[in-house]
This record gives C-alpha cells, sequence and structure tokens, in this order.
C-alpha cells in the first residue's frame, strides 16, 4: 500500500485553508469528486450507525437560494459542489435494524448471531433519547464527516469552506430535509479558490503545539 510522506501530508495541511471566495469558473472533475464522496461514505461513526444524510448541490438555482440563509455568503453558490451534512434526527430502531440486515448482507452470517450487539445500540440509543441528547449524539458524527471530507479535499488539492453560519431551518425547507427525519447541522463549500481571494495569501494561525498538546 503506498502512502503521502508526512511532509507531503503536512504541505498539504498547511495548503488548506477555509475559503472565502471561489472560482465560480472552475468545477470538480466527476473522478475527483468521486473520491470526495467516498471519503464521506467512508466516515466511521458510533456503532457504525451513519446518522446522517449528505445533500450534494450541484443546481445553481438551488445554490443561489442557500445564500441568504447562509447569512449572505457567497460560498454556496460560487463553489463547485456544496455539501450539507443532515443528521438524524430521533433515531428509531428500524434504522438500527437496517443496519444489520446490511451487515449480514456484506458480511454473511444470520441476524441471530447479532442479537447482542443490537441489544447494546438499543439500550444506549434509549438512555440518550431519554436523556435528551440523542439528537445532539448524530449532530457530533456529522462533524466526523466533515473533518473527513476537508482532509480528503486537502490532500487531492480541493479547497474547501466549512460553514456553520448558517440557518439550519431555512436550509431544511429548501431541501426538504424535515420530512426526511433528517435536519442540517453543518455544510461545506468545495471548490477552487479564487486567484483574488486575500485570505489565501495570509499565514495560518496556530497556538504552538506546547500550547494545545497534552502529553502523559
Amino acid at each position: 500500500m503506498s502512502t503521502l510522506l508526512p511532509d507531503q501530508l503536512l504541505t498539504q495541511m498547511r495548503w488548506r485553508y477555509a475559503t472565502k471566495k471561489f472560482d465560480a469558473n472552475r468545477r470538480v472533475p466527476d473522478e475527483v469528486w468521486h473520491v470526495l464522496e467516498q471519503s464521506l461514505i467512508l466516515t466511521p461513526s458510533s456503532f457504525g450507525l451513519q446518522p446522517w444524510r449528505f445533500a450534494v448541490i450541484t443546481n445553481s438555482a438551488i445554490k443561489q437560494k442557500l445564500v441568504p440563509a447562509s447569512w449572505g455568503q457567497t460560498q454556496p453558490a460560487d463553489c463547485s459542489h456544496h455539501v450539507v451534512f443532515a443528521s438524524r434526527q430521533n433515531m428509531p430502531p428500524s434504522d438500527v435494524d437496517r443496519f444489520l440486515d446490511r451487515t449480514v448482507e456484506l458480511r454473511g452470517g444470520s441476524r441471530d448471531a447479532l442479537t447482542g450487539f443490537r441489544n447494546v445500540v438499543l439500550g444506549s440509543l434509549k438512555k440518550a433519547t431519554e436523556e435528551k441528547w440523542v439528537n445532539e449524539w448524530a449532530k457530533w458524527q456529522c462533524y466526523i464527516a466533515l473533518g473527513n471530507l476537508m482532509t480528503t479535499a486537502a490532500v487531492l488539492g480541493i479547497d474547501t469552506c466549512p460553514m456553520e453560519g448558517i440557518e439550519p431551518q431555512k436550509y431544511d425547507e429548501i431541501l426538504g430535509l424535515s420530512g426526511l427525519g433528517y435536519t442540517t447541522c453543518v455544510a461545506c463549500a468545495v471548490g477552487y479558490r479564487a486567484s483574488d481571494d486575500k485570505y489565501a495569501r495570509l499565514p495560518k494561525v496556530r497556538y504552538d503545539a506546547s500550547d494545545v498538546i497534552l502529553r502523559f
């Protein structure tokens, strides 16, 4: 298996930044987007349940509608692909059963052999529901996928801008997510930086390792 050299990875991590202005005339090639999309699909999640949907918007009319719902920021309209991370609301037991069916489909074996695991997962979800943090749990999982997408994009030389400065309810209305049992939690614009985006040239501001790494 071939891997990036450590210095190559660090170079790409230092190259990336939250792109404020995208080149509206450049589109991520389909073969590259396929890899980025797979990075979303391959993201790990708690229990493997994948409590999310990823809305990928390339339709220019819909992207324009998202600008007012993004505090007037133009990244959704100008980027190549705008990804909306929608988290599962009030995950029902049927979602767990669907995942177990998929597990048997891909790995073989029987559903009966997964009964113990099913009970553990359902017990955890029941506790999270009773304590009213099950939806927060699903939201946290989406941020794992966001990080995975941004890192993959950086390695491939693709720009991104994570966006929490949005109005989730309006996003839900525009995309029709509420009727699907999911709600917007964060978005990410994906594409190529504009040549005149001044933020591309600014030094990255980060604390030293001694300030943020605790060693034991």
